[in-house]
């Protein structure tokens, strides 16, 4: 499914704290001095819309969120949204992924990392493009904190099964742990917008957690 067009953001909101570029920063950079305060730190791939960070912001406060996108007019979309809902507690970075967790984030830093609804890079010859290839999951099992959890999604079985074969081949990251469709009790209760859009067609969603090795604090 591809991106829809995005309504036009209010010139009057003030994106400034909420918006970051990846590569206006000097490597290595502290992505934890983004945010006010130093809490648990969860990370976003792909961030599209915004939806996922704006909802787990406010849900769990005690969080902080970092989303990090490719397409510069989401990334700005997605800032307004968080400043619209003055989430303080979250962050959007236009930028790269892959050099995010190469370069910029540090071992055992991470409570938790979300890819919801990758591009699955249809055509076989593509395949290479996608996100959750070795080097980047190797990344981000050293990013998890013990215990942290990797939250990965998508409506495309052949890139899930495919997926939990190069986790389990490439990390120590145990699972897959199956999560299960909850119900929905308004318009926008939803994870992201590609899960809204895929469950109101009634196609199936494919979602599984990892663990990192080790002991964490008790999970909320």
């Amino acid at each position: 499914m591809g991106r829809r067009t995005l309504r036009r953001i209010d010139p009057r909101i003030d994106l400034r704290g909420y918006l970051h570029v990846l590569e206006q920063f000097a490597v290595p950079y502290d992505m934890t001095s983004l945010f006010d305060h130093l809490a648990p730190l969860e990370i976003e791939v792909g961030s599209g819309k915004g939806l996922f960070l704006d909802t787990a912001a406010a849900q769990f406060p005690g969080h902080n969120y970092l989303g990090i996108e490719m397409a510069r007019r989401y990334a700005r979309y997605t800032a307004a949204r968080l400043a619209r809902g003055q989430r303080s507690n979250a962050r959007i970075l236009e930028g790269d992924a892959e050099q995010l967790f190469e370069q910029f984030l540090e071992s055992d830093q991470v409570h938790a990392v979300h890819v919801y609804f990758p591009d699955p890079w249809w055509k076989k010859r593509h395949h290479k493009r996608r996100v959750m290839n070795d080097r980047f999951l190797r990344n981000v099992q050293r990013v998890l904190a013990p215990a942290g959890r990797l939250h990965f999604w998508t409506d495309v079985q052949d890139y899930y099964e495919r997926t939990v074969e190069r986790i389990a081949a490439a990390t120590s990251l145990q699972g897959p742990e199956q999560v299960r469709e909850r119900p929905v009790t308004h318009d926008l209760d939803y994870r992201t917008h590609f899960e809204r859009r895929t469950r109101l067609q009634k196609l199936p969603v494919y979602r599984a957690e990892f663990v990192a090795p080790g002991m964490g604090p008790p999970r909320d």
